[in-house]
């Protein structure tokens, strides 16, 4: 669990994908230069539509490249090693199980709060990825009928409204509405972000309190949905806007017990990722790794 380098790209900086990985495998040998006597034994990506099964993006919405590529083809051209690729929601949820608040929990779900909103299940301590790979997205569960506009192409889907982007939607949405005073008036629409809103919440702004009560109602009433269909110990808000703490966990937790069936109730705790602030998107894709790895060790002793 120790980071002993990182770095990081956008990209957004980068017209292709294959740019993308080449300019990471530059970016890797200059730090392990620094690292001497360390040896590389994997790549885990976490990815937005990461495919487990192929090794694939596809069709990511908050992602400018289209398609599906191909990350694994595209990274075995630079490196030599195994390379495991699954949704960032799933590499989050295996990285809480590494190193995280989940390290004895068999059942939870993880959810991501970032551009978008994704998340990820285990049940009976096995990540739940489905027939083809991508069980696990809530944020493009339609919660409103003819609702926001979403990257995916639909309309109303969660995460338009419980994300990093959505919680900004509806900061100015309601700046506009209403004529309550705020200091988020003074902040212009290009530089409104999550956390100056999390910030005014903190401070007692009461209208930025009431644009976070309304993203937990949206959150707590899906998560109840969920909680119906999975039956979780714990769920895990990991992420950027999840880095608002008790603004988003608290109300969250009480429109969620409002909704919950009775035999839910009261049995769900809602709480912070334990993974290291600002590693924990690295924790999360080397634990899918050492997961791999360790499952490969097990097949080759029960062949033997």
């Amino acid at each position: 669990g120790n980071c002993l380098e990182k770095q990081s790209l956008l990209t957004t900086d980068f017209p292709t994908p294959e740019k993308l990985v080449k300019a990471i495998f530059e970016q890797v040998q200059v730090m392990l230069i620094s690292l001497e006597g360390i040896n590389t034994v994997g790549i885990g990506v976490g990815a937005p539509n990461g495919n487990y099964y192929n090794g694939t993006i596809e069709y990511a919405p908050n992602l400018k490249w289209k398609g599906v590529v191909n990350l694994i083809k595209l990274f075995q051209k630079y490196f030599d090693v195994p390379v495991y690729v699954t949704n960032d929601a799933n590499a989050a949820a295996i990285g809480e199980m590494t190193y995280g608040v989940a390290q004895d929990v068999k059942d939870f779900v993880v959810v991501t709060l970032g551009t978008g909103l994704g998340s990820g299940i285990v049940c009976n301590g096995e990540l739940v990825y489905g027939y083809d790979g991508f069980a696990g997205e809530l944020g493009h569960t339609i919660i409103e009928e003819d609702g926001r506009e979403c990257a995916c192409g639909r309309k109303g889907c969660l995460e338009t409204y419980v994300s990093a982007t959505g919680i900004v939607r509806t900061a100015q949405i309601m700046l506009a509405r209403y004529s309550k005073p705020s200091v988020l008036r003074d902040v212009s629409d290009e530089k409104m972000t999550a956390k100056s809103i999390a910030e005014a919440a903190k401070k007692g702004d009461l209208l930025a309190q009431e644009i976070f009560d309304y993203t937990a109602k949206k959150l707590g009433f899906s998560l109840a949905n969920l909680v119906a269909i999975t039956c979780p110990e714990m769920i895990v808000l990991f992420g950027g806007l999840a880095n608002a703490g008790e603004s988003i966990t608290d109300p969250t937790q009480k429109y969620m017990e409002e909704n919950l069936l009775l035999i839910f109730k009261n049995k769900v705790s809602i709480v912070p990722s334990g993974l290291k602030s600002g590693n924990a998107a690295i924790l999360g894709a080397s634990s899918l790794v050492w997961n791999e790895l360790k499952k490969e060790s097990f097949e080759k002793v029960e062949l033997n």
